[in-house]
């Protein structure tokens, strides 16, 4: 198919070749004979006027134009596969189709295996696949490799749109045998005891409850520290150590681990996570479906709360 007499097949070649940096290999993810993804090439570099990929060492690198190209490309080829993909009715039972989550395993904890369970009686053909927070979360929403991020507000991406999920509160976490809790926990108590912390992606990004306690001043003593959150209570059972935790993951720790929490000893504000999906797909019905039923799980999962 032809679009102002450029073939739209080369933009899907076009997407292979900057993200595989090799022929070669843009080739075998397109199913084509390497001269055939030459030649692509060749005539991609005489529609844009611009060599695309130049040789640096054993790969080639887009070059600066290819690089402004890359956003918008990887948006239009998102929008297509939107419209190709559009049903004419959208029946839940019968819906089949894998949805990429970006998120936390606490947001995978406390929301996804509730819903999770919904989906098997309400939608048996939808498969939730959970792909870990990454410090390229963002890339992966604006290329469409993801169909759902969710993070804290302040990591939400301006690009595309957003629904507010939760509200959570943190408390402080311990093992259930640690004479902390029967003495109460106030600040100094806090800051002098051994944690257990939580640092996310490859860069090692401050979590939300980090990032609050830095802003107080306040530095604890790290004993142990892992890159998920779901990791931290068997690191406190049998311990005198300590962890600022979100209240609903503590909730349901506290079900499978011997661990007790207890308010923080002072102030910090609610934690709001937000979900996002991608601009191209804010009409796709079975986005919107799964979207009401994450707002539910939520509410399933709300039980009483810390005074």
């Amino acid at each position: 198919m032809r679009f102002k007499g450029l073939d739209l097949n080369l933009l899907v070649a076009l997407d292979a070749l900057l993200d595989e940096g090799s022929v070669t290999r843009a080739a075998e993810r397109l199913y084509l004979s390497q001269p055939a993804a030459s030649a692509a090439l060749a005539r991609l570099r005489e529609w844009f006027g611009d060599p695309l990929l130049s040789p640096h060492g054993k790969r080639m690198v887009p070059t600066p134009y290819a690089l402004r190209l890359k956003p918008m490309l990887k948006s239009v080829l998102a929008e297509m596969e939107v419209l190709i993909g559009q049903p004419t009715h959208f029946a839940p039972e019968t819906e089949r189709r894998r949805v990429r989550v970006c998120t936390s395993d606490y947001i995978t904890s406390v929301v996804l295996a509730p819903l999770s369970l919904r989906l098997a009686d309400l939608a048996p053909g939808i498969a939730l696949e959970v792909v870990p927070p990454d410090d390229n979360a963002a890339d992966l929403l604006d290329r469409g490799e993801i169909d759902l991020l969710i993070v804290p507000a302040e990591w939400v991406s301006l690009d595309h749109p957003a629904r507010p999920l939760l509200e959570e509160r943190h408390v402080v976490a311990g093992w259930n045998r640690n004479p902390l809790f029967e003495a109460g926990i106030d600040e100094a108590a806090f800051t002098q005891a051994g944690h257990v912390t939580v640092r996310i992606g490859r860069l090692a990004r401050l979590s939300f409850a980090e990032a609050q306690l830095r802003a107080r001043g306040i530095t604890r003593r790290e004993e142990v520290v892992v890159p998920g959150f779901a990791q931290v209570p068997p690191l406190l059972v049998g311990t005198q150590r300590l962890s600022v935790m979100h209240e609903r993951l503590a909730r349901a720790a506290a079900a499978h681990y011997p661990i007790a929490f207890a308010p923080l000893p002072f102030a910090m504000p609610p934690m709001r996570e937000t979900v996002q999906y991608h601009r191209a797909r804010a009409n796709d019905p079975a986005l919107l479906w799964l979207l009401d039923r994450l707002n539910e799980a939520v509410m399933q999962g709300d039980g009483p709360r810390l005074s």
